[in-house]
């Protein structure tokens, strides 16, 4: 249930188009609903600004495709995060409308026009070098899910920080500033000590052995000594979308 949905189903009764029990009908499943293995959140776009989201690894692909019924059955809009192409199938012989995104390795659903925000979003994602792209995809699809316009700046990392100077000038048209690094994670660092907006660090997993799975990286941006860098978890690009909407909601 959206806060548009809920608009319109109130503005309907009022109006005498639909009576009390058809309210009801439509109400019945606040705030969530139960599948047995699962408790769909029906509630959350009313309450959090976006619906619940379909984290996939560790489903099995039967309930991940009943969860999705389940709220597309209620016009939500749908977003499965880490989905496999597999999965994508299964989803799209229930959904047709579904679509893929093969580098956020997500999956949509959108109900009527594609909803944009109003105005410019000021949303700039960076990444250090092409392998981080499949997180930095992840933080882009989920807030064009969002309904926001976002700018990239891809492969500009600090092994040829050259590229980043030539095109700074994105940096100080932006309102928030999503950058995404493996290896030794000290581009935020970087565009840290340049920008006053806030900025949010995401570290990869990409990178050779002492890398760590994305550990360095991560332990590079918690120990950043450009103050005020809000650090997301490895290989996070949904986190790091999440927070940068919930920032433009308290910045309008």
């Amino acid at each position: 249930m959206t806060p548009k949905r809920l608009k319109s189903l109130l503005q309907r009764y009022k109006q005498g188009k639909i009576d009390s029990n058809e309210v009801l009908s439509q109400l019945k499943d606040l705030p969530y609903e139960s599948l047995g293995f699962a408790s769909v959140d029906h509630h959350r776009s009313l309450r959090q600004g976006f619906p619940e989201v379909i984290y996939c690894p560790g489903k099995s692909i039967q309930h991940i495709t009943e969860i999705a019924q389940t709220l597309v059955k209620h016009q939500t809009p749908l977003l499965a995060t880490r989905a496999e192409e597999g999965v994508f199938h299964a989803i799209q012989r229930f959904i047709p409308k579904a679509k893929y995104h093969p580098e956020a390795r997500a999956v949509t659903v959108s109900f009527g026009p594609k909803r944009k925000r109003k105005g410019k979003s000021g949303i700039l994602i960076i990444t250090a070098g092409t392998s981080d792209l499949f997180v930095a995809e992840e933080a882009k699809v989920t807030l064009e899910f969002l309904g926001y316009s976002v700018e990239t700046l891809y492969d500009v990392g600090v092994a040829g920080i050259h590229r980043l100077l030539d095109r700074k000038k994105l940096l100080f048209k932006a309102r928030v500033i999503i950058v995404v690094a493996g290896m030794d994670g000290v581009l935020p660092s970087v565009i840290g000590g340049m920008v006053r907006i806030p900025l949010i660090a995401v570290p990869t997993s990409t990178g050779y052995g002492t890398g760590l799975g994305g550990f360095s990286a991560l332990l590079t941006m918690l120990n950043s000594c450009a103050n005020g860098i809000a650090v997301m978890n490895i290989d996070n690009g949904f986190g790091a979308a999440c927070l940068a909407q919930r920032i433009l909601l308290v910045s309008k």
